[in-house]
């Protein structure tokens, strides 16, 4: 279902009070600001019938101009995410496609202000109206239709008198952004066919369909004036610009991808460079306006990690829980190892070395355990433990990762999940367990779930998206069900049309052990079904929990269900509904070294001044900075000392925004130390996963840095990433806040499609109830509900364009200040920095650190093949974005949205070539996000924890200086490089 408007009550200004546990801070009222804007980034416009006035959606709100210029009138609601307003041919209505209840529907709204009214509704998403010249119909683009690989965009009418739909094309590409012919009988649109942009004619009455026009680069937005005249926008080679019958009409003004606003007497309106233009014939004039945006600081108590305490604390990282056949113990990973634990009991380790193991399942007989581990030398590959003679032997040595193994009924075969790609890009294969054969039955599928197997072992379920169109790559998780052997037609299942399984990753499905049931998790509940041998849904899921739950797996008696809920464990029976927890029981202690430690370094920047000091001590006891200043051998007494004349000492770098993958094993997390990354913020993941990593540093058994974590991307009905959710809706979202304080997350993030009042909702959570920041892809209304912080300069956006950055990549004066007058953070990750960092630094595609990564990440540094000349333009325009959100008042912490550590190092060089000086540069890694972080690190002084990093040569000369990391000192603990790159066993 999708949002209801009534939610729109829900109270702005939040009573804010700290979680418990450490904080600082202040509480009380938010600070409400008045931002005054007079560009727009990612704005259309469109004009009245009677030429007087101009409608536009300025950052998501819809807004009248006066067609003279002047002050906009606000006329419907800011939290709309209301686009492309067109007016009718009478000029009573405006209407407008609008994400308000969780679905891009299309409304409409009297140009007076007042109640807007819904024209469509549904599972669907419509955009792009535009209204017939006689005002009887309105065309759009529309997904609608059948959800999967085949699935597009197509045109469609809507009959206002009736609410008759019509398909107007029924192509299998994307058929987008419509426009009526003037006398009605047709309509234009656009579609790119086999990578060729051109726009298309379809006769409404016959539905014949017409070329009109190739392009060589991107046609948009098609609009015919009164008379007839033909506009679009085209994009090509760096440029923008606009047309009208095949003559180019703008010169060298970034146009944007928007329809024309067609007056009379061949006037017309547009927007470029943030500006309202108006043009008849040769003459130009700029349509001056001003519009006030309403923003926030938000002011809460601050919940502030503890680095110090010894005591015990809880493990909340509890991972792939599996219950055994005969129902008596549970094995899962935590802490960095595998554990085994009899129900009611206390778990022991299986496992106590530095790897990574992950994903255990049990044999059919329960007397072995496959899971993947990287103990072997090449990173992740599968393992078999014997339960009674505590022997392991490995299954695999292939060059991919092999994760989540499952073992078939039969006890012969076991299907995994091959990891070959960014963000678990994956192909299935069987493996023989007896002769370790591998049979690849499907080739990369796009993040796939874990498979399961069907009562017979003959066939393999697995969860994957199938999506609404190709424009959009979000869409709902279903059941894709193959043959065991890869013969045969594929089947998709869909138990309940239109809802998605929650996530792929740890949702299901799991096909009960007798083959007659699926159990998967919908709208947070765990629900049962019963199927067909061959994994056809037989009825429809019913739920067995009201609570949350995550990660199922079935007991042999195909009636035993465990699942976990929020911090523990707990088993149902679905045939009498009767559940029993399972806590884990299970401690740690944070790693705090001892001793005295003094670093002697020949330079140090201490990340507060832009110069170097010269011949310093830093002194270190435990895992704090206890002294740093002028070198005095008298200070070094029977302290350990690390003589580094020839280094200089900076502060630990912290990547702002990165997300860990669990086929990279534990060896990115020795990289990030290698490449001189001592913090990393984890701003999305699957809900376990990150608090594992985050405990397993904080333990001391996995080297690397230390971690702030979340859970799930928070999204809406639609999800793509397989560490995503897709929300059902505002009772779903409370039990995914709930088990978000239960997990003791660091961060929420409020994902492309989840609809800006339910942020708002997330920020009051996140804020009064956790003392946790919540951070986005929006800029608008996010600055207005409090989100603290914004993930990327472009990224994906749920309108196919961000608000945050136009055309080539420019960004104008409202997201300038919506970032300078609220201080709000904004985390850039200038995709395609590397591309150039490597230009200039060639010899690092050789550097033995890449050695540590996945085969094809190492490829995709070494064999990177430069900038394309079609993307320079578009990263220039967000290098000078980058520059003026600073230069505004904006708060910069860098990040990447990569795994690989050397994008980091390409990310702070691309801001100097941005126009930062190397001290800005410097402190956007350490004293900045280490202040918004609330750590006590980023710079070296007294007081501060041990994260420091001893390079070769001056960062404040060359910022390409910071790769050449010869040592690394985090949390007090010293590792050479060589050690990190080559460890021992």
């Amino acid at each position: 279902m999708k949002l209801p408007a009534a939610l729109s009550a829900i109270g702005l200004a939040f009573a804010l009070a700290g979680p418990a546990g450490s904080s600082s801070g202040v509480t009380g009222a938010p600070e409400l600001l008045d931002v005054k804007v007079h560009e727009g980034t990612s704005m259309s416009v469109s004009v009245s019938p009677d030429g007087k006035w101009l409608a536009t959606d300025l950052q998501g709100a819809l807004w009248l101009v006066p067609a003279s210029g002047g002050e906009a009138k606000l006329i419907g609601d800011l939290y709309d995410d209301a686009r492309q307003p067109a007016w009718s041919p009478d000029g009573k209505t405006l209407a407008y496609f609008s994400f308000r209840d969780g679905g891009y529907d299309l409304w409409a709204i009297s140009p007076d202000g007042g109640k807007p009214w819904k024209l469509t509704w549904g599972a669907f998403d419509d955009r792009e109206p535009v209204f017939s010249p006689d005002g009887s119909k309105i065309a759009f683009a529309s997904d609608r239709g059948t959800p999967g690989r085949d699935a597009s965009y197509d045109i469609w009418t809507l009959e206002l008198a009736t609410g008759r739909l019509e398909q107007v094309s029924h192509s299998p590409y994307e058929d987008r952004r419509p426009a009526f012919s003037a006398d009605g009988g047709s309509v234009v649109y656009t579609s790119v066919r086999e990578e060729v942009s051109a726009l298309y004619s379809a006769n409404l009455a016959s539905k014949q369909e017409t070329l009109l026009r190739k392009f060589g680069g991107v046609v948009d937005a098609p609009a015919y004036s009164p008379e007839g005249r033909l506009s679009y926008v085209v994009g090509h080679n760096g440029r923008s610009w606009l047309e009208i019958d095949g003559t180019p009409v703008t010169g060298e003004e970034n146009v944007f991808p928007f329809r024309v606003g067609w007056a009379k007497g061949g006037v017309y309106y547009y927007v470029s460079d943030g500006k309202i233009r108006k043009r008849a014939g040769n003459r130009l004039e700029t349509v001056e306006f001003s519009a006030t945006l309403k923003a926030q600081k938000p002011v809460y108590a601050k919940h502030k990690r503890d680095f110090d305490s010894t005591g015990p604390r809880k493990a909340l990282g509890i991972v792939r829980p599996a219950i055994s056949p005969d129902g008596k113990s549970v094995a899962f990973v935590a802490l960095g190892d595998l554990w085994l634990q009899p129900l009611g009991g206390t778990p022991h380790r299986l496992t106590s070395d530095r790897y990574m193991e992950v994903d255990p399942a049990f044999s059919p007989d329960g007397g072995q355990l496959v899971y993947s581990s990287d103990k072997g030398g090449r990173l992740q590959q599968l393992w078999i433990r014997d339960l009674k003679t505590g022997k392991d032997r490995q299954l695999t040595n292939i060059d991919t990762q092999p994760l989540e193994a499952v073992w078939s009924p039969d006890g012969r075969k076991i299907a995994f999940i091959d990891v070959d790609g960014m963000w678990g890009v994956a192909g299935l294969c069987v493996v023989q367990v007896e002769t370790g054969a591998i049979s690849r039955i499907q080739p990369s599928l796009g993040q796939p779930g874990r498979p399961t197997w069907s009562g017979d072992s003959r066939r393999i379920a697995l969860s994957l998206s199938s999506p609404y169109s190709k424009s959009f790559r979000e869409g709902t998780n279903q059941i894709f069900v193959i043959k065991a052997d890869g013969s045969g037609e594929s089947a998709w299942y869909a138990p309940i049309p239109d809802l998605s399984i929650d996530t792929r990753g740890g949702a299901g499905p799991v096909w009960s052990p007798d083959g007659t049931r699926m159990a998967a998790v919908y709208e947070g509940e765990l629900r049962v079904w019963p199927v067909s041998p061959a994994g056809e849904p037989l009825g429809p899921p019913r739920s067995v929990t009201s609570e949350i739950a995550h990660s199922p797996s079935w007991a042999g008696d195909s009636r035993t269900l465990l699942f976990q809920s929020d911090d523990t464990l707990k088993t149902i029976d679905i045939e009498t509904g009767a559940i029993a927890e399972v806590p884990p029981n299970l401690s740690y202690v944070l790693d705090v070294p001892k001793g005295r430690t003094v670093i002697h370094a020949g330079r140090a920047f201490d990340g507060k001044h832009d110069r170097l000091l010269h011949d310093v001590d830093i002194v270190i006891d435990g895992n704090r900075i206890s002294w740093f200043g002028a070198h005095d051998p008298a200070r070094h007494g029977d302290a350990r000392v690390i003589q580094a004349p020839g280094l200089t000492a900076m502060p630990g770098l912290i990547e702002f925004h990165a997300h860990p993958m669990r086929d990279f094993g534990e060896a990115m997390h020795r990289a990030w130390l290698a490449w001189g990354v001592t913090t990393v913020r984890n701003p999305g993941d699957q809900p376990y996963h990150g608090v594992e990593d985050r405990e397993a540093s904080e333990a001391g058994v996995r080297i690397g840095p230390r971690m702030y974590a979340t859970g799930h991307l928070l999204e809406w009905q639609r999800v793509y990433y397989k560490m995503g959710t897709a929300l059902s809706g505002p009772a779903h979202l409370e039990k995914e806040l709930a088990r978000s304080k239960a997990l003791q997350y660091d961060l929420l993030k409020s994902y492309v499609r989840l609809p800006d009042l339910q942020q708002r909702r997330l920020v009051e959570f996140a804020h009064q109830e956790m003392g946790v920041p919540v951070t986005t892809h929006e800029i608008y209304p996010a600055a207005l509900s409090g989100v603290d912080h914004t993930e990327h300069m472009g990224a994906t956006s749920r309108r196919g364009y961000s608000p945050k950055q136009a055309s080539l990549g420019r960004v104008y004066q409202d997201v300038h200040d919506l970032f300078g007058k609220t201080e709000r953070g904004l985390t850039p990750t200038n995709f395609g920095a590397l591309a150039g960092f490597l230009q200039d630094h060639p010899q690092l595609r050789a550097d033995p650190r890449v050695g540590l990564y996945p085969q094809w990440a190492q490829d995709g540094v070494r064999d990177n093949p430069g900038i394309p000349p079609r993307f320079r333009d578009a990263m220039l325009g967000t290098a000078k974005g980058i520059k003026a959100v600073a230069d505004a008042g904006g708060t910069i912490t860098a990040g990447t949205d990569t795994p690989i550590a050397i994008n980091l190092h390409a990310e702070i060089a691309s801001y100097v070539e941005a126009g930062f000086t190397p001290f800005q540069a410097l402190r956007s890694a350490t004293a900045t996000p280490a202040e918004v972080l609330g750590l006590d690190a980023g710079v070296l002084e007294a007081g501060k924890l041990a994260d420091i990093v001893l390079i070769e040569g001056d960062p404040l000369q060359d910022i390409g200086n910071t790769t050449n990391v010869r040592k690394v000192i985090a949390n007090g603990r010293m590792f050479d490089v060589e050690d990190l790159v080559h460890p021992l066993p």
